[in-house]
């Protein structure tokens, strides 16, 4: 995979700038009009993962600020901040919504997972 490294000289960070996720259209339409409503300028989306659920790993997001260690990416126009650990586990995904009459929600489908369990929100 590509990417493009660009190093910030008022922070001192390096933004890593690439395709670690896919981020639809729908999830992000909806997920920038969240972050209007709900958080701060300075907050970022965070997709992470954590032990725990049926399956081993939970996803999670989040609106959060940027934390040491942390990657900064953007996709279809929403920045989100991910760990190394997340990293690891969610290279590839693709984050999806769907508000329609049987929607759930956020979904991501993860081509790394080796087992995911019926409700969608955890992986092995």
């Amino acid at each position: 995979m590509l990417t493009f490294y660009q190093y910030l000289t008022n922070s001192q960070q390096f933004i890593l700038i690439s395709n670690m996720l896919t981020i639809s259209d729908t999830a992000a339409a909806q997920l920038l009009k969240m972050q209007s409503e709900q958080a701060t300028p300075e907050h970022r989306l965070r997709v992470f993962v954590d032990a725990g659920g049926c399956s081993g790993f939970e996803y999670g997001m989040s609106f959060d600020l940027q934390k040491d260690g942390d990657q900064l990416f953007e996709h279809n126009g929403v920045e989100y901040l991910m760990d190394t650990t997340s990293l690891e586990y969610l290279n590839g995904s693709v984050v999806e919504f769907d508000d329609g009459l049987t929607g759930k929600g956020f979904s991501i489908t993860n081509p790394n997972a080796t087992s995911t369990c019926g409700c969608g929100r955890s992986f092995n």
